[in-house]
């Protein structure tokens, strides 16, 4: 039987790291065994054998294979609640708390990638696009916000300014973050996990977990073998599979489409982004966007609530390419392909702890690049008995969606269909 591949990809064709680590047989005995290769496992892991633990990561597929190297690659700041909206349903002092993390997953990734010196084509700088007026003072209100947070690296884009990072017309207006980027998000978890190896630890790739045991030391228990570990970190995310149904039921995997174009002329470039910063807009079903590092325009949107795998891509996310970018019309598309991200109801991480040793963090809400970096620093180091920052992540209830499984997705797309009306009338 062959092994399992990652999704066709432009990320998967451009990775640098193409070596398939092996199945798990056997009994094998560890520290802390985290289950999920993807950006909150490989950061847990790289934090925690940082710290000289024994680490053995278990991923059911290939390294990356699910979001982290599928998503848009943009590095952004915050969380998808902001800081005042966090300090308005949980409080002044988990907002104070969390504003003092809500520009660190970024710090974290620039530092890593210097640090192991990984390939992934890091850009800087990042654009929120306001379609209407209305996003555009909301735009000014995030940069107050950011800046009294101590965030100093801000510049508010007119209609007229914007044209020097996009080459359209759709936009009022918008935000220009530099400690914001982009990078090959593939390139990135494997060149953390290829550190992770060099410090000793050990990745068992298809290798899918089939039963968690709890117990001092717990039980990881795959087709093929075991782990047994002090500590168990289940960091699947939307491709937790029936391991913690108690955890799963509280989100809910969605789908996003990316395409990406053929290499583009250096004119083209330089014409659709000239700062070669990524872009997101502020349309509450946005579109975002960015070059790779070989000159080809990369393409997000849409979501697909119940994470089904929507047919012809292409033709759902080309005309929107289209309609920001309509002198890209006759450029091929090379690649398409979905990925699922998690939504949680209050679109907040649910981080947690399960008796005395099994840990868990789930639900950016598209916010993963940033905050599972955060999460898997923060994991480690309540492992390692300094828990002030998962406590606060782990404080904040976690409430399931309003019908269950059976009603969770119409009525989220419901709110979504109202959200994106608002959005077309600017209101």
């Amino acid at each position: 039987m062959s092994p399992p591949t990652h999704a066709n990809s432009y990320y998967a064709a451009s990775a640098n790291d193409k070596v398939i680590r092996p199945q798990l047989t056997g009994e094998h005995r560890c520290d802390v065994c985290v289950v999920g290769a993807g950006f909150t496992g490989i950061s847990t892991a790289l934090s925690l054998a940082e710290k000289g633990k024994q680490v053995i990561v278990l991923e059911g597929t290939r390294i990356g294979f699910g979001a982290s190297g599928r998503n848009g690659g943009q590095i952004v700041n915050s969380f998808n609640r902001d800081i005042d909206y966090i300090t308005d349903n949980y409080g002044d002092v988990i907002g104070q708390k969390m504003a003092k993390m809500a520009f660190a997953g970024a710090e974290l990734i620039r530092h890593r990638i210097d640090k192991y010196n990984i390939d992934c084509d890091l850009k800087h700088g990042n654009v929120f696009a306001a379609c209407n007026n209305k996003q555009f003072e909301e735009l000014k209100a995030k940069k107050a916000l950011w800046e009294a947070h101590g965030h100093d690296e801000l510049e508010l884009l007119t209609s007229s300014s914007i044209q020097d990072h996009i080459g359209s017309e759709r936009y009022v207006g918008g935000l220009l973050d530099r400690k914001g980027g982009h990078i090959q998000p593939l390139n990135l978890v494997l060149g953390q996990a290829k550190a992770f190896e060099a410090l000793g630890g050990e990745i068992f790739e298809d290798s899918e977990v089939v039963r968690l045991e709890q117990g001092k030391p717990g039980k990881v228990v795959t087709k093929q073998g075991t782990v047994i570990a002090d500590t168990i970190v289940v960091a699947g995310n939307a491709y937790l599979f029936g391991l913690l149904p108690d955890i799963e039921k509280k989100a809910m995997p969605c789908g996003t489409q990316v395409i990406t174009t053929e290499p583009l002329s250096a004119e083209m470039q330089k014409q659709l982004l000239p700062s070669d910063r990524c872009v997101e807009d502020c349309n509450y079903l946005l579109d975002y966007y960015r070059l790779s590092g070989d000159g080809r325009l990369i393409y997000g949107g849409g979501t697909t609530y119940g994470a089904r795998d929507p047919g012809k891509i292409e033709s759902i996310i080309a005309p929107k390419m289209l309609k920001t970018f309509p002198y890209l019309k006759g450029v091929k598309v090379d690649y398409a392909w979905t990925g699922n991200f998690l939504l949680t109801m209050m679109r907040m991480p649910q981080v947690g702890k399960i008796g005395d040793n099994l840990y868990y963090a789930q639900g950016y809400s598209g916010h993963g690049v940033t905050n599972s970096h955060l999460m898997g620093e923060s994991l480690s180091d309540a492992i390692d008995g300094e828990t002030e920052r998962f406590d606060v992540f782990a404080s904040m209830p976690q409430y399931p969606f309003p019908g269950g499984r059976m009603l969770r997705v119409p009525y989220t797309a419901l709110g979504a269909t109202y959200y994106n009306i608002r959005d077309k009338l600017g209101i």
